[in-house]
């Protein structure tokens, strides 16, 4: 079993940053330089070499980083394995996760809750950002999961489908709106609310008005605004028309708070999935954690 010290060195090194990896670890610096310095002592060669505020893994450190995530996925199998054999045991895991807004506010939670039934036992930190940031967070090391909405294809990164959900046209019930239909080029004339530069939500919005040959900037923006939350209040009580999610506007929606807008020619289906770097599929608690919520959600939707 990989003892403290191991697993402290190897967010270290997956962050390359003392700072940051005492924030995933809840240890304070001194504690994480503490655990390194042990280590470096007992192999009897520096595993970092320190440059200002940043560091880089040695030629001895890059030698145990790998051997240590060889090490951790042997565990993690081991630990897998008797836990079928028997369900008795229950060993502590951490998984830090990374979602978009839209997934973090209405899509997971659920999935978190019953899969914290499941496995008691697991620490789970989940980070929410838009899906650009949390692409770069993935590749960044920051993260080993993270789960996106939108159009965001990116090499050395695999996708793979959680859920399918739409985007909707909605204004504020009192907005004349409300009771017309539109078309795609009306929105050419139609004051909008959007999300900010980097949301999946704006990413399937961009992509559909293309098809019309209709860019963001033909569009009479009078705001944009970080958030799904920010943005749904604020047409809440203005005039202009927002896109957003079914999944976040449902109970505004069956409220009569806020109201449909119908764009009939205009394809607003977006896919939520999720995304790891390519060769880290198979590790383990992830490939549980995707395995459960696919599963969840295949028998939500039958």
């Amino acid at each position: 079993m990989l003892s403290h010290a191991h697993e402290v060195f190897l967010e270290v090194a997956r962050q390359l940053s003392f700072t940051k990896a005492g924030q995933t670890l809840f240890l304070s610096q001194s504690a994480v330089s503490k655990r390194v310095r042990a280590l470096e002592e007992h192999y009897k060669t520096g595993l970092f070499e320190r440059l200002g505020n940043a560091v880089q893994l040695t030629a001895a450190g890059e030698l145990l980083y790998r051997k240590l995530l060889l090490a951790r996925q042997l565990q993690h199998e081991l630990e897998q394995e008797f836990t079928e054999l028997s369900p008795e045991f229950q060993p502590r895991q951490q998984m830090v996760i990374g979602a978009s807004t839209t997934i973090s506010l209405y899509v997971i939670p659920p999935v978190l809750s019953a899969y914290l039934g499941r496995y008691p036992h697991t620490q789970l930190t989940l980070k929410n950002r838009n899906s650009e940031n949390i692409l770069k967070a993935l590749l960044e090391h920051e993260i080993d999961l993270g789960i996106i909405e939108g159009i965001h294809k990116v090499s050395h990164v695999t996708y793979t489908p959680l859920l399918t959900d739409e985007v909707v046209a909605v204004c504020s019930a009192r907005n004349p709106l409300h009771r017309r239909e539109l078309e795609a080029q009306d929105l050419r004339r139609t004051p909008v609310a959007l999300r900010e530069t980097g949301s999946g939500t704006l990413a399937v919005l961009e992509e559909a008005l293309q098809t019309h040959g209709i860019r963001l900037t033909d569009l009479p923006v009078k705001v944009r605004l970080g958030g799904t939350e920010a943005l749904k209040n604020f047409v809440r009580v203005d005039t202009c028309l927002a896109f957003l999610p079914r999944q976040s506007v449902m109970k505004e929606l069956a409220a009569g708070e806020l109201v449909e807008v119908p764009v009939r020619d205009l394809n607003l289906v977006r896919h939520f999935d999720f995304v790891q770097r390519k060769g880290t599929e198979n590790n383990l608690p992830y490939k549980t954690f995707v395995q459960f919520a696919r599963r969840y959600y295949g028998n939500a939707q039958r």
